[in-house]
């Protein structure tokens, strides 16, 4: 497993961006598929968006689409969510996740992982 730490959460207008970064300490994350989730309050944890180590391929919730992008530095052992015109619900905590990449003939984000290390999570409020 890698430790995962969060950080560039915080308060944002609606409209206004955010950049997320994850870093990974404890082992490389060399072969492993990363991705970020986010859990709003009162409901469920929801996957937001993830990068698979093997090409690269990213894939995202359907309604972040053209607003989240994830991107990884292979060489400093990060991942990154950049978060464009956030809305009032983006509002929640954003939880990094690594797991080990596998060969699979799944399609899309169930192609990723499993995820078997998570960080603690970075708060990201968005105002109205």
């Amino acid at each position: 497993q890698v430790q995962l730490v969060e950080s560039g959460g915080g308060l944002v207008q609606a409209g206004g961006s955010l950049r997320l970064s994850c870093a990974a300490s404890g082992r490389t994350f060399s072969g492993y598929d990363m991705a970020w989730f986010r859990q709003a309050p009162g409901k469920t944890r929801d996957f937001v968006g993830g990068i698979r180590w093997r090409d690269g391929s990213t894939y995202y919730a359907d309604s972040l689409k053209g607003r989240f992008t994830i991107s990884r530095d292979n060489a400093k052992n990060t991942v990154a969510l950049q978060m464009n015109s956030l809305k009032p619900e983006d509002t929640g905590v954003y939880t990094c996740a690594a797991g080990p990449s596998r060969p699979t003939t799944a399609q899309g984000a169930a192609s990723l992982g499993p995820f078997n290390s998570w960080g603690q999570g970075t708060q990201v409020t968005v105002s109205s």
